[in-house]
């Protein structure tokens, strides 16, 4: 199943919990949550106030990404702050077994994403255990970055060993996802789709729309 997840980051803070409203009820699947630190990467967004006040404006997945250094310190607060899915950088864990397992035990989804630089080879012995992969095409930290072109080829191969494997994962891609480009993503691979920008810029209803109508052409 193809779904929108809007990021966030790229809302007007003035009017947080309408935004995030509006784009669940035009129909957009999960609300994206980037989480920084200053440390894993140069930007610090928001945590788990934001999270927890948030919640009660929608019914949607809430996506929680954690682009934070030794990201187990944060599980259950995270969880008690109500995600339902939080995806850890494979950069960013010393024992990524370990905080697999920690999202796992606090009964959520788990995602791992992996920086654009960064190889599939990484995911070998733990793909198994995830119900998601975040490929980054942008490096992580800043909103309005432009698509990385390589990072196609990524979500082509790890779709390629998911079926060799017989796993039904999903594969998010995150940075400079656009309604012009989805169509490229989905053809390699990918079933969900981070977007700032291009669903908060301008009008936030219309702009998923416009995504969710894209995803009926495959679906429909």
């Amino acid at each position: 199943m193809l779904k929108l997840a809007p990021s966030i980051l790229a809302a007007d803070f003035k009017n947080l919990g309408q935004q995030v409203a509006d784009v669940s009820l035009a129909g957009a699947q999960y609300i994206h949550l980037d989480v920084m630190d200053g440390a894993f990467v140069p930007s610090i967004s928001f945590g788990m106030p934001v999270i927890s006040s948030l919640r009660s404006c929608t019914d949607r997945v809430f996506d929680v990404h954690m682009m934070v250094e030794d990201p187990g310190r944060y599980i259950s607060d995270i969880k008690a702050a109500g995600a339902d899915l939080i995806c850890v950088h494979a950069e960013a864990c010393i024992h990524l077994d370990r905080t697999v397992n920690q999202i796992k035990e606090a009964g959520l989804k788990v995602g791992v994403a992996l920086n654009p630089a960064t190889p599939l080879s990484v995911l070998d012995c733990i793909l198994p255990e995830l119900d998601m992969v975040l490929i980054m095409s942008v490096n992580p930290g800043f909103g309005g970055q432009k698509f990385i072109p390589y990072t196609l080829n990524k979500i082509r191969d790890l779709r390629n060993i998911c079926k060799e494997r017989g796993l039904d994962t999903d594969i998010q891609v995150d940075g400079g996802v656009t309604c012009d480009n989805v169509r490229e993503l989905i053809d390699a691979g990918a079933n969900v789709f981070v977007a700032g920008s291009a669903v908060f810029k301008g009008d936030a209803v219309a702009n998923t729309r416009d995504f969710l109508k894209i995803f009926e052409e495959y679906e429909g």
